[in-house]
């Protein structure tokens, strides 16, 4: 099935709820410890991966089953460890500046994919790199005011998500998106259970609700992104994940009360700019 239509609505729809699920994240974060939060999310996350990966593949065992055990554990690994620095930005800098910095992630994807899958990648993307990069010094203004360490947070969860993408890329040369799913799911709340229990706070009744409504939404919208390429390329529904950007800024400051300043509005409108270059461009060496 190839429905270029329905995948990008179901991609537009998809960084909608990851976007709700963002403000969820943010906000239990700013009243409890942030590892507390993600590992209680992973517990969810994991049952969800189990019951997918089991269906896809017909049993655990099935699922589980890989050649590649070791990079398969430092995924997951990674991918939970992101997600705490991810969030601990979100406390920090707020919604928008930290997904305007974060959208750089296709970027380093774009750069790192020589060194480590071994891809070419030509002078327009390097050029397109370069320029996204540009956007990200107009966001942190660096020379023009204090800089803010906050701003690390981001930009290192950036790094980590880029070499998730690439390592996902990796072991799919020889697992199935079931086995690669499992992992992710499972080892990240094995890692998060050994550190997060000994920061177990109690949470009010109020937050156990919003804590429920962020497991369903990251639950769902892992489901609508599987659906999405179920039914379209990667390749065309790709671009559409910049939404993320936008809902989470309008979530920022309609909820959170963040301001868009100037030059980060226009740091971010380059870095999508090239993102988008460079996702074209990739489009392009892969058909041939």
């Amino acid at each position: 099935m190839n429905d270029q239509r329905l995948g990008i609505w179901l991609m537009i729809s998809t960084m909608l709820v990851f976007a709700v699920q963002d403000g969820f994240s943010r906000h239990l974060a700013s009243e409890y410890n942030t590892i507390m939060v993600v590992m209680i999310r992973y517990w969810f996350f994991a049952a969800f991966v189990i019951s997918i990966a089991r269906r896809q593949a017909g049993s655990i065992r099935a699922a589980a089953r890989t050649a590649q055990p070791l990079v398969q554990i430092f995924r997951g690994t990674l991918l939970s460890l992101e997600i705490c620095v991810m969030v601990t930005g979100f406390v920090l800098l707020g919604l928008v500046e930290s997904q305007a910095i974060f959208a750089c992630y296709p970027l380093l994807i774009a750069a790192l994919s020589g060194p480590v899958l071994g891809e070419k990648v030509g002078w327009r993307r390097w050029t397109a790199i370069g320029v996204g990069f540009v956007g990200v010094l107009i966001i942190l203004r660096p020379g023009f005011a204090v800089f803010s360490p906050a701003a690390l947070f981001p930009l290192v969860a950036a790094f980590m998500f880029a070499l998730y993408g690439l390592l996902t890329r990796y072991v799919a040369r020889q697992d199935r998106a079931a086995t690669s799913f499992f992992w992710t799911g499972v080892s990240g709340a094995v890692v998060m259970t050994c550190v997060g229990v000994w920061f177990w706070e109690p949470m009010s009744l109020p937050d156990w609700g919003w804590m429920v409504l962020l497991c369903l939404t990251g639950a769902g919208g892992h489901f609508l992104l599987i659906k999405t390429y179920e039914v379209a390329e990667a390749s065309a529904v790709q671009p559409f994940a910049y939404f993320q950007l936008v809902f989470a800024s309008a979530i920022g400051m309609a909820v959170f009360g963040e301001d868009l300043p100037l030059n980060v509005a226009i740091g971010a409108g380059i870095v999508v700019a090239a993102g988008l270059f460079t996702l074209a461009r990739a489009r392009k060496a892969e058909a041939g």
